[in-house]
């Protein structure tokens, strides 16, 4: 009986074994990055949730995604960073979200 039990148990592990080294990476190709970088954007962004930016940061963020003259930054209740900025020549309204993402509005 301690045989067989060991025989099944020998034949499960290695079952899985294989299973395991077959099932495919959740994203292979790394399309979907967790969190947005300033190369890509979330098409729905500006996206509510938890904001751990400090004001100095979300200035920061701003200015380096080609904003200038950044002001009245803001906190709203859904955790989007909005205020003022300048690029191109224009006067523009800016929002971060907690991703990271900036948006022109």
């Amino acid at each position: 009986m301690k045989n067989l039990i060991l025989a099944a148990a020998l034949i499960s592990a290695s079952a899985l074994s294989a299973f395991a080294q077959t099932t495919p990476a959740a994203n292979s190709d790394g399309s979907t990055p967790a969190v947005a970088t300033p190369e890509s954007k979330t098409a729905t962004a500006p996206v509510e949730g938890a904001n751990s930016f400090t004001q100095d940061q979300a200035k920061s963020r701003i200015e380096e995604a080609g904003f200038s003259d950044v002001k009245n930054l803001m906190k709203d209740d859904k955790g989007i960073w909005m205020g003022a900025g300048m690029k191109d020549g224009k006067t523009v309204n800016i929002a971060l979200d907690y991703q990271g993402n900036v948006v022109a509005k």
